[in-house]
């Protein structure tokens, strides 16, 4: 299982983790249209994620500035402003108040379904349909984290739709990556993580 203590800390803690992961997918889309397009989405996914930002007049440029300081000022598309990489840098996230209220499906985590939450209150269109799949290829993993030996694609599908009130659905046709390569991808994650080997590396005793 992976843990969060195991994981890169995250630059902005406020948009979570499945946001940084959505991010890394979009520097790998091959198509500069396609990752602008992209990106955009993903800008949306951070205003509902992170609805107070919504306060400041200027929230667009400042959520694409956070877009690109998560991205390691590394991805290619065509940005609306010009970014602010030193004031970016200087950001302080806000303080999130813990929730009461029960989550659905712990597995998946409370990060995961406020986000399945914001692409469904997004209009329908090509982002929202990308941004579905991404998401269930994301329930899945997170599923195979805590459950190795049974995953039922059929049931993440229903799971999903049932989190978004229905308002997702995966189209005829789609494919989840395979079990096995997941966890393999887990796996290979971990081994980087740790020094290559899968082994965490022995701090050395000072004489």
């Amino acid at each position: 299982m992976e843990y969060n203590t195991q994981r890169e800390q995250l630059k902005i803690t406020d948009y979570g983790r499945h946001v940084a992961k959505m991010i890394e997918y979009c520097k790998n889309i091959a198509n500069r249209d396609e990752r602008t397009a992209m990106a955009n989405a993903i800008v949306d996914v951070m205003a509902h994620v992170n609805p107070k930002i919504k306060e400041r007049t200027d929230y667009r440029h400042i959520l694409w500035d956070h877009l690109m300081m998560l991205a390691d000022y590394n991805l290619d598309v065509v940005c609306p402003y010009e970014v602010n990489r030193e004031e970016t840098e200087s950001f302080h996230p806000n303080v999130i108040a813990y929730r009461d209220s029960q989550i659905r499906y712990r597995h998946y985590g409370r990060a995961l379904e406020d986000m399945i939450r914001a692409v469904a209150a997004m209009p329908e269109s090509g982002e929202r349909r990308l941004l579905t799949k991404q998401i269930a290829h994301a329930m899945k993993r997170q599923y195979l984290q805590w459950n190795r030996d049974t995953v039922d694609d059929a049931l993440i599908a229903e799971q999903l739709s049932e989190l978004s009130g229905g308002r997702l659905t995966l189209p005829a046709g789609f494919r989840f990556h395979s079990s096995q390569e997941i966890v393999d991808n887990m796996s290979s994650s971990g081994a980087r993580r740790d020094g290559g080997d899968g082994k965490k590396k022995k701090k050395k005793k000072k004489k």
